[in-house]
């Protein structure tokens, strides 16, 4: 790698060093970061470029605690808005599932919708620039056609009337336009609210915006519907919602709770393997447990097994599948993790190579560390790893008259891994030759 490496904004190095020493994924700077995962990224960039052309997507990222899957969805989804797409993300919970009947579904769709995000706005709250976005270019359209506002907006929406709540939906965008008009800031704040699933009666969304329907509980996946081909009349070219901590459906204790939440990704599937779903993708997060246990996961599922099983032939030549609707992330190779310490190391001295505060030698050494203390299980989960390193350069920053020498072997790497996962033994005695015949 080039020493001649961008410099990293004060900022953007404050937000990933404390996200990462939190065990977190950052939210912003993830290219300054990223290793491996390339045939991944590369089969999710077909996926992308399949619902840009009208098509549909659906994928579960399947990894262990700590293996990178959160980072994986984040990527990907930027990667997504920097291709035109809006992106819908949002973490299930206990208060927040697929299918439910006291309102836990419209908290997810609630929660979604907060954090829609464009390549303009990544950080979330874009729902009123994708919806101005669309009246803009009703207007556009307006102008040249000779009618009215009113008119054009009617004709763009007209298709949506074909689905589940498309009316309704399409009349809540005009009432926005008439609140635009008109100067009624209120009018447009309900129509925000409707569309934000904020709404929790029927009837104070038909007082204050005419409609006889609100997002609710069953309705949830048909709204994904009707926004997908809303964003693509807005001048967007798809939408990508993503789904984290999957495996609090496999959590739920009531059976038919969890078979209710496992019948809804089954009719997502279903509807992106055939073609029912239009400028739509999915992308869905979890672990092994959540998908393989055939007690509570979606192996215990019928349907979802048959669809979601291992390709045998590529199991048979000891190959992956990477067009599977399941996608297991692959561990990372000793020279990734190397490269990912560099990195880390880079962003440390915000981009500046001068002010790196350990040599390569300690890499090598911290993961020579790694690997004796923990075994191969750093290879799966890193996310420990990264955390120790990052704490490891701010203990030399702070202290400048300590050696880095003095201070790998008391590295509690252990201790945090075993919070997450029992330790594995048995990394191969290639391990330290790998890294030491790899040229950083």
């Amino acid at each position: 790698m080039s020493n001649k490496r961008q410099q990293i904004r004060p900022r953007e190095r404050d937000a990933i060093l404390q996200s990462l020493r939190a065990g977190v994924t950052p939210r912003t700077g993830l290219q300054h970061i990223q290793v491996g995962r390339v045939r991944e990224v590369e089969a999710l960039l077909k996926d992308i470029e399949r619902i840009a052309d009208g098509g549909s997507s659906f994928r579960l990222i399947i990894g262990e605690f700590g293996s990178g899957k959160t980072f994986f969805l984040q990527l990907i989804r930027s990667i997504a808005m920097e291709k035109g797409l809006v992106t819908l993300h949002a973490d299930l919970s206990p208060d927040r599932r697929l299918h439910a009947t006291g309102g836990q579904a419209r908290s997810l769709y609630a929660e979604l919708m907060h954090n829609l995000s464009t390549r303009t706005k990544p950080d979330g709250n874009a729902l009123t620039s994708v919806v101005e976005r669309f009246i803009t270019e009703a207007r556009k359209q307006a102008d040249s056609s000779g009618g009215s506002v009113e008119s054009a907006i009617e004709n763009r929406l007209s298709h949506l009337s074909e689905l589940v709540g498309g009316y309704d939906f399409a009349k809540v965008i005009s009432a926005y336009w008439q609140g635009h008009e008109h100067d009624d800031e209120q009018l447009k704040i309900d129509a925000v609210r409707w569309l934000r699933g904020e709404f929790t009666t029927k009837i104070d969304a038909r007082k204050a915006l005419g409609v006889r329907t609100i997002v609710d509980d069953g309705s949830v996946y048909d709204h994904f519907k009707l926004l997908s081909l809303f964003v693509r009349q807005a001048g967007y070219r798809g939408l990508l919602v993503n789904l984290d901590e999957m495996v609090n459906l496999y959590k739920l204790s009531n059976k038919k709770a969890r078979l209710s939440n496992y019948e809804q990704i089954l009719r997502m599937l279903n509807d992106c393997l055939q073609g029912s779903a239009e400028y739509m993708g999915f992308l869905l997060g979890g672990t092994p447990d959540f998908l393989l246990d055939p007690r509570k996961g979606l192996y215990s599922y019928e349907a979802l097994h048959s669809r979601l099983a291992e390709n045998s032939f590529a199991r048979t030549a000891g190959v992956i599948d990477y067009s599977a609707p399941t996608l297991h992330l692959a561990n990372l190779a000793p020279e990734e993790l190397l490269i990912l310490l560099r990195n880390l190391r880079h962003v440390y001295a915000s981009g500046d190579t001068n002010k790196y505060l350990v040599p390569d030698e300690t890499l090598t050494a911290f993961l020579a560390h790694c690997s004796e203390k923990i075994g191969d299980a750093y290879f799966r989960t890193p996310r420990n790893t990264i955390k120790a390193f990052v704490d490891l350069l701010a203990v030399l920053d702070q202290n400048p008259d300590l050696q880095w020498s003095q201070l790998i072997d008391q590295v509690s790497v252990m201790d945090e891994q075993n919070s997450d996962m029992p330790a594995v033994s048995g990394v191969g005695e290639s391990v330290e030759d790998d890294l030491a015949t790899f040229q950083l």
